[in-house]
């Protein structure tokens, strides 16, 4: 099984690229400081665009382990052995609620939310529950 980013994450992230840049041209004027924000900004969201678009499967997973994105774009494979939990991180910050898949690997967690698994974390716990077994 494979969990990917949904399409329209990249799409909306390099909508507010431009944005940034509309913004810039409409009142930033001659300040070069907000020029440079706008330009860091802009390709901020850009290149995190292009990682959505090189690397979209996020995590994959069969009977021997799961395979997770870290860092940019590089891939670790963890057996389950190599696995100590996986479970859904719930928190409530300010009213807001998040949902985030943890995969704790003893030497590093990964964490993953719908937006990047393209499913809700609860249901990709089930899935590996049952890969696991």
């Amino acid at each position: 099984m494979q969990w990917r980013v949904k399409p329209v994450l990249p799409v909306t992230k390099l909508m507010g690229a431009v944005a940034v840049v509309v913004l810039a041209v409409a009142f930033a004027g001659r300040d070069p400081v907000r020029w440079a924000l706008a330009v860091l900004v802009g390709c901020g969201l850009a290149v995190w665009a292009l990682r959505d678009v090189l690397v979209p499967v996020r995590l994959t997973a069969d009977h021997e382990g799961v395979t997770v994105v870290s860092g940019f774009a590089r891939r670790r494979h963890l057996r389950w052995s190599e696995i100590e939990r996986v479970r859904v991180d719930r928190t409530v910050r300010r009213g807001l609620r998040s949902e985030l898949l943890e995969i704790d690997a003893g030497d590093a967690i990964y964490l993953f939310g719908a937006h990047e698994l393209g499913a809700l974390p609860e249901d990709v716990v089930t899935h590996l529950a049952d890969l696991r077994t």
